[in-house]
């Protein structure tokens, strides 16, 4: 399993929940972003979003997406515009 996949709770696979297991999002660092392409940046963004979205309120998951968010967008801030 790929390693962003850390603070969202989320199903692994794509089958029906009778084989359930949770897998967490972990906070993506600015260091993290940095290190990271423009298209991977998207689509951290986009799970960051959808962890957030589930997360319960006030619980650490939605706490860490948060922050993953502002992180990321502040990486992709500093980037010139492209393809």
């Amino acid at each position: 399993m790929d390693d962003v996949c850390e603070g969202r709770k989320a199903l692994n696979g794509s089958g029906p929940p009778d084989n359930q297991q949770e897998v967490t999002m972990r906070l993506i660092t600015r260091f993290d972003a940095a290190s990271r392409s423009t298209a991977e940046l998207h689509a951290l963004l986009r799970e960051a979003f959808n962890a957030f979205a589930s997360a319960p309120r006030g619980s650490i998951e939605r706490s860490n997406a948060l922050a993953s968010l502002h992180n990321i967008e502040a990486e992709l801030a500093v980037r010139p515009p492209g393809l």
